[in-house]
């Protein structure tokens, strides 16, 4: 941005290095991830291999959802839902990430490059900031967060009926037991290492020193909270690994390997 405040440089920017790098592998790696996403969502099928869920599709919550034994099979929506089940959960992570402190700053300079990279000037003659729609629902994050911890929640409980055999039976362990394990780890520390949790955790304290539990909490989520952005990639990838390893074994193309 230029003005009569600023210096009188003609050059938009003085940087000599590969700036737009960053902002490139970041655009590709979440346009990868919205078109596998979008085909998965949209697919409707091959999402539940007993005991095994897609997150893409948990809780499910529509009429026109395949029985899953034990798992989180509400059929709130009646038979009128025609489209994939995936379409009525998926909108509360998904808004959990949308938001997120990170894959703002991420979307921002991949997509829309405002601005592209630090010392760089967007693009643009004036700047809003998020002050005005739609950017202005952004600051609806925290209330995605509380749907983002039951979502979680969910996954955790589809986490542990991985540990059944396709017979229902308690004691089983496969390859896709430790695929779900890893993805709800991840998504756990992602969700709690997100800037409004640490707020929860520590905000509008005084003095830490008269709450020595929730500052311990908060010390805790803020080591978390440094590691936010591996974090957000980390389980980006994971979940779309999970609902990618539960696809191949619910379409035929691949057995799952059992440890006991």
């Amino acid at each position: 941005m230029t003005g009569a405040s600023r210096a009188a440089i003609p050059a938009r920017h003085l940087r000599s290095d590969r700036w737009w790098l960053s902002p490139a592998i970041t655009a590709a790696g979440l346009f990868a991830f919205v078109v596998y996403s979008t085909w998965r969502a949209f697919a409707g099928d091959d999402y539940y291999a007993e005991p095994y869920v897609s997150p893409f599709y948990s809780p499910c919550v529509a009429q026109n959802c395949v029985p899953m034994k034990g798992g989180a099979n509400w059929e709130i929506f009646g038979a009128w839902w025609g489209l994939s089940p995936a379409l009525l959960i998926l909108i509360f992570p998904l808004g959990f990430r949308l938001t997120c402190y990170y894959y703002r700053k991420a979307y921002y300079r991949g997509f829309w490059a405002s601005p592209p990279a630090c010392a760089v000037a967007e693009p643009r003659a004036k700047y809003t900031g998020e002050t005005r729609f739609p950017l202005i629902l952004q600051n609806i994050h925290r209330y995605f967060f509380y749907f983002a911890v039951i979502v979680a929640g969910i996954l955790t409980y589809d986490t542990v009926l991985a540990f059944r055999d396709e017979h229902g039976r308690w004691g089983h362990m496969g390859l896709g037991t430790l695929v779900l394990l890893a993805n709800i780890a991840l998504i756990w520390a992602y969700t709690l290492s997100c800037h409004s949790c640490r707020h929860i955790v520590g905000g509008r304290l005084k003095h830490f020193s008269q709450h020595p539990v929730r500052y311990r909490f908060w010390g805790w989520v803020s080591g978390l909270n440094a590691r936010h952005m591996q974090l957000a990639w980390a389980s980006l990838i994971s979940v779309a690994v999970a609902d990618f390893y539960v696809y191949l074994v619910a379409s035929g193309a691949f057995d799952d390997p059992r440890f006991f």
